[in-house]
């Protein structure tokens, strides 16, 4: 795996998430970047461009799918699942943007060498900073079943 991001980078979008997580969904994550960053469950997120790209993976998650950050922080988002999967992600993603977030997703995830796995009980919501903006979307996860 790649080096992790600058801390600078690392404590402001970790407390954009853990800050939009809290005003959505009333419950709370570890509010030390690296605590988050070295968790024991993957969070993810990615930004409000057209075809939406991670700016986001902490070390669980980069180890799950196979990618190392600076891989990761390139890759179109909705490549984390394969193109049989990829409407119902898309309607997963605006059900949460109509409703804030979803505490019980479950879904199918490719790794970057194209094995599967299932992701269960996972909370995605809407990342919105302080001022009300949707910069993106996140989602957290430890659930995981292998497919192949």
């Amino acid at each position: 795996m790649s080096a992790p991001p600058d801390d600078t980078f690392l404590r402001e979008h970790s407390a954009l998430l853990a800050d939009s997580f809290h005003r959505v969904t009333g419950q709370l994550l570890p509010s030390d970047p690296h605590t988050l960053y070295h968790a024991p469950f993957a969070l993810v997120s990615h930004g409000t461009e057209a075809d939406p790209v991670f700016n986001y993976a902490n070390a669980y998650a980069q180890q799950l799918f196979g990618y190392d950050w600076a891989t990761f922080v390139t890759l179109p988002s909705r490549l984390s699942a394969r193109a049989p999967e990829r409407d119902e992600r898309a309607r997963l993603l605006d059900l949460v943007t109509r409703q804030g977030y979803i505490a019980d997703y479950c879904g199918i995830r490719v790794r970057s060498d194209g094995t599967l796995f299932r992701i269960s009980r996972a909370t995605v919501w809407n990342v919105i900073d302080a001022d009300g903006v949707l910069r993106g979307q996140a989602a957290m996860f430890s659930d995981i079943e292998e497919l192949q």
